[in-house]
């Protein structure tokens, strides 16, 4: 071998390691699978071939082609050729059928792509089609699969004004398909984990007291920018002393720990409330306790409440952890944030005491406590979506519960980048009096 062969060969190993790496970047930098391998095909595009596609397979088994890119963006049509393909049938044929049930790397010559017309079914006619409006000339199907698991395909084509591929070049996209389903795999199982949370929140979501005259409701929604869950939670029950407790509160983290240690933080308040119906400063001190003992190095924030009803009407008393103050809306549309009762996150210092303040509620007023997700925005400052809560808030405040909590979200939470909790109580219009 002469050196002018040895600077080919080592062109040839720079030239795969290249886009080995580059392939590993582009499935790693997202955990949205399809963008990533949109990402992977415009890399292997023209590099390695005149055009690629990959088809992924659905939860149910169904094939999906995810991205076709060809060196010459014309020849495709509007649309790009993706969308969802006929099923795998049960006795395959086609090179594609095949693949998607193990078989591969698969390499094809134009001696198996025969008309559309004389295909076995219709996934193969379908492949025959994107063959012969491409203009392919070799071919390679080789299966994207994880975990002994087809994930899905990736193809490449090359027309005949170009060397074919050959078996020197199967070895080359097993690596590349090793690594886009690496990336296929992974954002799957993040999926999954996050659903996991999700069931778990929505789960322990309780049925509010709606047997008194205080009308009461709650929201939880995920969020929408991101692929994180979080720790966020509410709560509302009745004490045997007649009390009905209002609570909200966020566990530090975005993971299914924080949804579980969640759970349990509230199952614990849950128990002390009803055990001890003590003040809610008191409540929240022996909470901090507790979850220092079991939870050393977690931290949450929480705002405890206890709505009463006496001759004078309504008082709402209230301990906040390091929680968002809640915001009281009356009737005629005035806002004010109730600022008492202040202290430190849950599992900071539990050795210091905790305060609790409390508010007389007009009548038909509505206290909201909510999660930072409603006012908290990237480059914003916080005193900003405070406002802008006051402000949309004060516009329905003669608006019914549900529609109140439903307007809030659209209004101002729109795109939030965590998740949310919101829990609203109304007190009742004042009794007629008597003549």
């Amino acid at each position: 071998m002469d050196e002018f062969e040895v600077d080919q060969v080592v062109q040839r190993a720079l030239d795969r390691l290249t886009l080995l790496a580059e392939t590993t970047t582009a499935m790693t930098s997202t955990l949205d699978s399809h963008a990533a391998v949109r990402r992977v095909c415009r890399i292997l595009v023209p590099q390695l071939a005149d055009w690629c596609a990959v088809d992924l397979l659905d939860d149910d088994g169904r094939p999906r082609r995810i991205s076709v890119v060809h060196r010459d963006p014309g020849i495709l049509p509007v649309g790009g050729l993706t969308g969802p393909l006929p099923d795998v049938p049960d006795n395959p044929v086609g090179p594609l059928s095949r693949v998607l049930i193990g078989a591969g790397p698969l390499l094809l010559t134009a001696a198996d792509m025969p008309h559309p017309d004389k295909a076995a079914d219709p996934l193969h006619a379908r492949q025959l089609q994107l063959f012969d409006q491409l203009g392919t000339h070799t071919a390679v199907v080789a299966p994207v699969r994880a975990r002994r698991q087809v994930l899905g395909a990736l193809t490449i084509g090359r027309s005949a004004d170009r060397a074919p591929l050959t078996e020197d070049d199967l070895a080359m996209v097993e690596d590349l398909t090793h690594r886009i389903a690496l990336g296929v795999d992974n954002a799957r199982l993040h999926r999954e984990t996050q659903h996991i949370a999700e069931r778990l929140q929505r789960s322990l979501l309780p049925t509010l007291p709606q047997n008194g005259p205080l009308h009461m409701a709650a929201r939880y929604a995920p969020a929408l920018t991101t692929a994180e869950v979080g720790g966020d939670w509410y709560d509302s029950f009745p004490l045997a002393n007649g009390s009905i407790t209002m609570i909200i509160g966020d566990v530090t983290g975005h993971d299914l720990r924080a949804a579980i240690t969640m759970s349990q933080l509230r199952n614990m308040l849950r128990g002390i409330g009803c055990d001890r119906q003590e003040p809610p400063g008191h409540i929240l001190r022996r909470l901090d306790l507790a979850h220092q003992s079991l939870y050393p190095h977690a931290t949450a924030t929480c705002l405890y409440a206890l709505l009463d009803q006496d001759d004078r009407g309504w008082t709402l008393a209230y301990s906040s952890a390091g929680h968002p103050p809640p915001l009281l809306i009356t009737h005629e549309g005035d806002t004010r944030y109730l600022t008492g009762g202040r202290g430190l996150l849950l599992g900071v210092d539990p050795t210091l005491p905790r305060y609790h303040a409390a508010e007389e509620l007009p009548a038909r007023s509505t206290v909201l406590m909510y999660t930072d997700g409603l006012i908290e925005r990237r480059g914003e400052d916080l005193n900003h979506g405070m406002t802008r809560l006051r402000q949309h808030a004060a516009a329905l405040a003669r608006e019914d519960l549900d529609t109140f909590c439903d307007e809030l979200l659209a209004g101002i939470g729109t795109g939030h980048a965590d998740d949310i909790a919101l829990l609203v109580a109304r007190t009742p219009a004042p009794p007629h009096p008597s003549k």
